[in-house]
């Protein structure tokens, strides 16, 4: 008996094309997958951000700091964190290597711009990684 006469060849056929439908859809997938970060935690500007800022940044650039009357950068509230300096902005949603902001709290721009620059706690790695992914999901007002 011939398996063509079953329909065994056109289930085969039929098999193949459905496997390749559910291969072409995990490929097309996958970057939004990883886009959602498998479960990473949503880092938020009220929360996580704001404190760091708190802590670390606001006795120079808050108003009549230091550091905002030289830069033009007061980090009082999201909106003006996000208008950045005279110079540009000092984050770049989605981008934190290349964010200002990071750059000088890592010490990338030059070392001796490295933020913050008084004797104050020094910056923990953990604490500059939360505001990175912060950055990374897009520096959002949450």
């Amino acid at each position: 008996m011939e398996w063509s006469k079953l329909g065994v060849e056109n289930f085969s056929l039929h098999r193949d094309n459905e496997m390749n439908k559910l291969a072409r859809t995990l490929v097309l997938l996958s970057p939004a997958v990883a886009l959602l970060g498998c479960g990473e935690k949503t880092v938020s500007y009220s929360a996580d951000v704001r404190p760091f800022l708190d802590n670390y940044c606001m006795r120079c650039h808050g108003e009549d700091g230091k550091g905002s009357k030289a830069s033009g950068l007061r980090m009082d509230d999201y909106e003006r964190l996000m208008k950045g300096t005279t110079y540009g902005p000092v984050v770049k949603p989605g981008d934190s290597y290349t964010s200002a902001l990071v750059m000088l709290v890592e010490g990338r721009a030059n070392p001796s711009l490295r933020m913050p620059h008084d004797d104050g706690e020094a910056l923990s790695q953990a604490e500059i990684d939360l505001v990175k992914t912060w950055i990374d999901q897009g520096a959002k007002n949450n």
